[in-house]
């Protein structure tokens, strides 16, 4: 690997705290601090994503490259940091945060001249850790790890992960909060990014009323990740907005469409690129439910559930907004532009869904046969993934409840087969309003609809394995994520098993996920 040619632009450009302790604590009028990771004496690799270190200008892994991937002997050109963003949590202002277990290394170049950030995350204390010890533990690196690759293969914008290796320590964990902490083996991801700015960053500085640095954080990110946006002057910080509220937009039609469950989107873990970042109490859909939440700090009030993300992240882009005014200063279009967000996400969500059921376009009538069908889906407790891979085999002499019953998690009496047999005419009919072929349908529902999700029982199996010092399921998830849209391993696309109903770390899920 070519560490040596990392380099630190953003450092250079903003103030920072050089005080190079771990003493958590408020850095007020800063954006970073530089800190060092913790260092690791007994690192052990478990696995190591060559295709992208290449394809990021790092090269291929080397066995004396496991120091770096844990944060140990950096060379003399790396200074670590870690940021400072602020953020609402749940709703509610939560003030300063930042990087309290991801520590930055610097950001890379490719041959083409293309911009790759690396982090490491869980290797040590920040200054923004709020008295936690900065590590992460394997089953959290795991998921990490796994998923982030899986999204960027299905297609969805998100950070990505290029190692994951053991630090040879052991980490106190509570992870339903329950008051039982138990000792994990802690591990360390790099993943990376164009750019991990958040929301968070820029209400922290405008929080702080540093317009001034406000605005030079603005001009860095445009400069520096908007190339589309050549205006000047006060316009092109509108047109940054409205570009994150399209991004945003479409990255929520996006975790719809494969049915991934965020679990915790507060405005601190919103990527301003429009970026899946932060993956905690997470979940690819089961069975399908538009209130369903994977993260048991959520369940009180079902805040970040799976129907809920497309209004909570307009929420959240008020809250940019909110920061950003003092810059643009136009009231009436921060207005106007967060008011047609909805309109433009349930067009482009309603579009997705059309292309999902092999639609060639969207029509009038499909708003009510959408809506039929979401109910149709949880009153029979059809799995989501599963349904649309069953729905591609339709043939006239079908049995509809063997078809149907292999991804259903409810018995299918026969009112619910009734209701189902209705729906399934009614799609056959949709389908003859088509100006397409039924072969041309049949492949834009193959695009839209993966055959295999990463779901939480697969990372949970995969977890105790890899803890029991076995790798294989490791391999064979990780060559099956690879080809999202293939059935490469059968035994992968069936449904939760019952047992996985109610295990810790699996169906519940809390932030220490």
């Amino acid at each position: 690997m070519n560490i040596e040619s990392i380099r630190q632009p953003f450092i250079k450009k903003f103030p920072g705290d050089f005080s190079n302790n771990t003493m958590q604590r408020n850095t007020p009028k800063v954006l970073f601090s530089t800190i060092k990771p913790a260092g690791f004496d007994r690192p052990q690799l478990i696995a190591f994503n060559n295709v992208l270190s290449e394809e990021i200008g790092l090269g291929k892994y080397e066995e004396k490259d496991l120091n770096f991937l844990v944060g140990n002997d950096l060379p003399e050109n790396v200074q670590t940091y870690a940021t400072a963003y602020a953020g609402h949590q749940f709703g509610n202002w939560a003030g300063q945060l930042g990087d309290g277990r991801a520590i930055l290394a610097g950001e890379i170049l490719n041959d083409s001249g293309k911009k790759t950030e690396i982090q490491w995350k869980g290797a040590g204390a920040t200054p923004y850790s709020r008295h936690a010890d900065g590590r992460a533990v394997l089953r959290s690196s795991v998921r990490e790890y796994l998923m982030s690759e899986a999204m960027y293969h299905l297609g969805v914008h998100t950070t990505r992960a290029l190692s994951l290796a053991f630090t040879g320590e052991e980490v106190v964990r509570d992870i339903m909060y329950n008051g039982n902490p138990q000792l994990e083996k802690g591990a360390v991801v790099i993943r990376t990014s164009e750019s991990f700015l958040r929301f968070g960053h820029f209400e922290l500085v405008s929080a702080q009323q540093e317009y001034k640095t406000l605005q030079d954080l603005l001009d860095f990110t445009i400069e520096n990740y908007f190339p589309e946006i050549t205006s000047s002057e006060n316009q092109k910080y509108k047109d940054f907005f409205e570009n994150i509220c399209t991004r945003t937009a479409n990255l929520m039609v996006e975790w719809f469409r494969v049915g991934f469950v965020h679990g915790v989107m507060n405005t601190d873990n919103m990527s301003i690129l429009g970026l899946t970042i932060d993956y905690g109490p997470y979940s690819m859909m089961d069975e399908y439910d538009l209130n369903f939440t994977p993260n048991t700090t959520d369940l009180p009030g079902r805040r970040y559930a799976f129907g809920k993300q497309g209004q909570i992240s307009q929420w959240n882009l008020w809250q940019l907004a909110n920061a950003l005014h003092p810059l643009i200063k136009d009231e009436k279009f921060l207005e106007d532009t967060l008011n047609k967000y909805g309109t433009y996400f349930w067009e482009a969500h309603d579009t997705m869904l059309c292309k999902k059921f092999g639609f060639d376009e969207l029509k009038k009538e499909d708003e009510e046969f959408f809506t039929n069908w979401q109910g149709l889906m949880q009153e029979l407790e059809l799995d989501y993934t599963l349904f649309f891979n069953q729905l591609e085999k339709i043939t006239a002499d079908l049995d509809l409840k063997e078809h149907f019953s292999k991804v259903s998690y409810t018995f299918l009496n026969e009112e619910k087969l009734g209701k189902l047999k209705n729906f399934i005419e009614n799609y056959e009919s949709r389908l003859k309003l088509n100006s397409i072929s039924r072969e041309d349908s049949q492949k834009l529902m193959e695009k839209s609809n993966p055959k295999f999700t990463l779901r939480n029982y697969l990372l949970y199996e995969c977890i105790e394995e890899i803890s029991s010092g076995n790798t294989e399921m490791l391999q064979k998830l990780t060559k099956a994520l690879e080809n999202p849209y293939e059935e490469i391993f059968p035994e992968f696309s069936t449904k939760r098993p019952s047992g996985y109903d109610d295990t810790t770390g699996c169906s519940t899920l809390s932030c220490s996920s």
